[in-house]
């Protein structure tokens, strides 16, 4: 039988709080259930009057993973009910190793508000889900977050195991584990431990909603589901440890240099200083400390010489201390590890760096002519600078602060006082709490100016392509205004920014200043009762300041590490970017023989509901001329990029030699293909050098006979510095018809098996143009070639001529044959006539 005796019985009374090296358990289980009791009350009660949203029409489900990611959610549930029986259990293992003797009555008293509290708990957090995902049935997205209540109960369940720890020298509580009974109850109290923690750590993440879409089931037995995309003007605020996992794992690729055992071993040095680091700011302080202590009791000057030269030994390794502060001269360790670590640095940056670009590259068509060239250049700079500041600020200031704090609340709670560790404790925890929360909070000012500052340098990229375009329109002034505009914008953010910045750092300066004050005035109480030496309160503020300046900087380094996340996730959104064209796997290289193309019933589209080619179907047996002629927007050039693999088809085959080209690499595919665009855009190089980057091991000589066959090379070295003249950006400095030539030229010089002409004289004037076709001829003979072109007068030698018209093949043939069949040809050749003709009589009226 169980009998509950006094409230306290011998491990009382509740008063006083401190008795016998650690807090008294009766006042312990007194005060903390009942603080845990009133926040589960305050915490359950908001949630009772809210009633479930009707939707008009019907019921209204909501499918389980619209809402709270699955996992850690039912991790939170598990850990919330195991909390709700702890209490419990402790009770019945007191009773079961009691041995007969009464139950204290704040034990049962603990229990029960214990359970209570964390009943409401878990209550709530069922609460909160159900509520999430009622207004996601009503269509409304929500950044899901738990109460500050529930969050707040959960800080302090956490805490008040971590405060236990105070007791730690307390014979009458479990750490002694003198007898069964406190065996029992260590064991139970390492549970607890790590279910309050796991609750802390999980609340503080609040494990959010999908963003993307949710299944929204109007009728369950019917199973219609109405797909509705997320509505969101400005897109949700995400957190920046989103997908922390994955960035982390990202990082760890770049941290860890493969492939280079040298530079590994420098790795495993630089970590190995990192923790001599450690160790130097625990002996300076306790060296210090000696050589005032044996100043004060005046110590042999033989003692004391050898105490003075270590410490300046050791400070000499340390410099500054406190990981090296901006302020402060780094020290002999620091500077190497930072030495060393530059080659390390510089091959993280090379390898992403590499990867963006790489993949950029690999990006279809598609993405590029969508893109903005100013807002990608300018994600790749600051996610790599953003990926080798993360690496240096986790792993040689984060990393080593939360070491440094651990060594000095342990180091204070065992060679001083643990209400010094504790202090220590506090002062870390609400510093730590109230960075994390501001600079959560503020992290949307940070997005928002990042945004602003691609726009603004976007729009100035983007005015400064289009120069002549500015030009031709006197639209100076306003593209000047429109870019202040976009300053403006940025500036106003920057300054929320910045402000919100002022405001964490008085913040922070203030617990720090509160902490420091504890501190010290209690070690100096402990000095003048003689319970400390003087040496001791010295050592004490060394190094309390020591840990304090590294805990002042967290928060910078904390700001930093989320900056460097922000700005890491257009460049992680980069990387999520699929390729829409990619070799399969195991594909082969294209086996040319001849030059056969077909295409097979083809069907394309660049956007859903509109299709650019329907059911194209036609062949070029091997040597022959394939024409394509059509208004524009036919979908005349979409054919050649489709054969050059710009794009796969939607349906349908595309064939060379028989070989299905989606079946073989793209490499092997565009090396048996020129190409001569409609619209070419020059490197900002040399003329030599784009000619040659039709085969960039060609010699010059090569280069020169390209030119000439291209009919360029005589307006070349009309040119002061001849092949070595500058085209400048895009090609601007030469005219339209001399950037043609040049693309020409490069075709001419790789000398492909197959040759697309996509208008490839349609910048040239009709004298350059008839000059230009021989060198072509000269070029496409025995060659498979496939030619768009405007001016039907250039393809009348073609072998077969298709007239393409709304993406369909509406004729077919050659030459004679389609004007004799008087349809579309024939009528867009009997235009081009008269407009010939019209041009003629006009030049001879001027010349007149």
């Amino acid at each position: 039988m169980v009998t509950v005796g006094n409230f306290c019985e011998a491990e009382g009374p509740a008063g006083p709080v401190w008795a016998k090296g650690g807090l008294s358990p009766c006042f312990f289980f007194t005060l903390v259930p009942s603080t845990l009791m009133a926040l589960g009350a305050l915490a359950l009660v908001p949630a009772f009057p809210c009633r479930r949203p009707e939707r008009p029409g019907g019921t209204d489900r909501v499918s389980w993973a619209a809402g709270p990611r699955v996992a850690p959610y039912v991790l939170q549930l598990l850990l919330a009910t195991v909390q709700v029986a702890l209490p419990l259990a402790g009770l019945v293992g007191r009773v079961g190793t009691a041995q007969g003797s009464p139950l204290p009555g704040y034990l049962f008293l603990a229990s029960v508000l214990g359970t209570v509290a964390s009943a409401c708990g878990l209550a709530m957090l069922v609460t909160e889900r159900s509520q999430a995902l009622q207004k996601l049935a009503m269509g409304v997205w929500i950044k899901f977050r738990h109460s500050p209540g529930l969050l707040l109960l959960w800080t302090v369940s956490f805490a008040a195991e971590n405060l236990a720890l105070v007791s730690w020298n307390n014979p009458q509580w479990w750490w002694a584990r003198a007898n069964l009974s406190q065996q029992v109850q260590f064991s139970l109290w390492v549970l607890r431990y790590v279910v309050s923690g796991g609750l802390f750590v999980l609340g503080l993440w609040a494990p959010g909603l999908r963003p993307q879409s949710y299944t929204l089931r109007v009728n369950e037995d019917d199973q219609d589901v109405e797909r509705s995309q997320v509505p969101s003007t400005e897109g949700p605020s995400r957190s920046t440890w989103r997908d922390l996992g994955r960035k982390l794992r990202l990082l760890s690729g770049y941290l860890w240099p493969r492939g280079s055992p040298a530079l590994q071993f420098v790795v495993l040095i630089c970590l190995g200083l990192m923790g001599l680091e450690r160790g130097l700011n625990m002996l300076v302080p306790i060296f210090y400390r000696d050589i005032v202590n044996l100043l004060t009791q005046k110590a042999p000057w033989n003692s004391l010489v050898w105490t003075v030269i270590i410490y300046v030994f050791l400070k000499f390794l340390q410099g500054g201390g406190t990981g090296s502060l901006p302020w402060l001269p780094a020290g002999f360790v620091t500077n190497l590890r930072t030495f060393l670590w530059i080659r390390v640095q510089q091959f993280t940056s090379r390898q992403v760096e590499l990867r963006l670009f790489s993949h950029l590259h690999e990006l279809s068509l598609r993405w590029h002519l969508g893109r903005r060239t100013g807002e990608v250049l300018r994600i790749v700079d600051r996610g790599t600078s953003s990926v080798t500041g993360l690496l240096s600020y986790l792993v040689f200031n984060i990393i080593p602060t939360l070491a440094d704090i651990i060594i000095g609340i342990v180091y204070f709670s065992t060679f001083f006082n643990a209400w010094f560790g504790l202090i220590v404790f506090l002062c870390m925890g609400f510093y730590l709490a109230l960075t994390i929360v501001v600079t959560e909070w503020r992290t949307k000012f940070r997005r928002a100016m990042n945004m602003q500052e691609n726009a603004t340098r976007a729009r100035a990229v983007d005015s400064l392509l289009n120069f002549e375009t500015v030009k031709y329109y006197n639209a100076e002034s306003y593209e000047v205004e429109r870019y202040r505009e976009a300053i403006i914008k940025y500036q106003s953010l920057e300054w929320k920014s910045n402000a919100s910045l002022v405001l964490l750092n008085q913040t922070q300066n203030l617990v720090i200043g509160l902490g420091l004050l504890a501190g010290s005035l209690l070690c100096a109480y402990f000095v003048t009762e003689q319970k400390l030496q003087v040496g001791d309160f010295v050592l004490f503020g060394t190094y309390i300041i020591q840990l304090y300046m590294p805990l002042n900087w967290f928060g910078t380094y904390y700001r930093m590490i989320q900056t460097n996340f922000i700005d890491m996730e257009n460049m992680f959104d980069l990387l999520k970017e699929k390729t829409e064209v990619k070799d399969l796997p195991g594909a082969g290289p294209l086996r040319f023989q001849r030059g056969q193309i077909e295409f097979e019933n083809v069907h394309f589209s660049y956007t859903d509901g509109r299709e650019t080619l329907q059911d194209v179907s036609f062949t070029v047996m091997p040597g022959q001329t394939l024409a394509l002629v059509g208004p524009s927007g036919a979908g005349k050039s979409t054919v050649l990029r489709l054969l050059f693999r710009f794009y796969d088809v939607s349906s349908g085959c595309i064939r060379i030699d028989g070989q299905d080209v989606s079946q073989v690499t793209q490499t092997s595919l565009r090396s048996h293909i020129g190409v001569v665009p409609q619209d070419t855009v020059l490197f900002n190089d040399t003329i030599a050098n784009n000619i040659r980057y039709g085969r960039i091991t060609a010699g010059n000589d090569e280069v020169k006979a390209a030119a000439q066959a291209a009919g360029i090379h005589d307006t070349i070295m009309a040119f002061p510095e001849g092949y070595d003249t500058q085209v400048g950006e895009r090609g601007l400095k030469l005219s339209g018809g001399e950037k043609q030539r040049v693309a020409i030229a490069r075709t001419i010089l790789k000398a492909p098996d197959i040759v697309l002409l996509d208008e490839a004289t349609s910048a040239l004037d009709t004298h350059n143009e008839r000059a230009i076709q021989a060198s072509l001829a000269k070029v496409c003979a025995n060659r498979t070639t496939i030619v768009v072109a405007h001016r039907l007068s250039t393809v009348v030698s073609a072998d077969q001529i298709l007239v393409i018209k709304d993406g369909r093949i509406v004729e077919r043939g050659r030459h004679e044959a389609l004007l004799s069949r008087g349809g579309v040809y024939a009528d867009m050749w009997q235009i081009q006539q008269q407009g010939q003709e019209v041009s003629e009589d006009t030049n001879s009226q001027t010349k007149a």
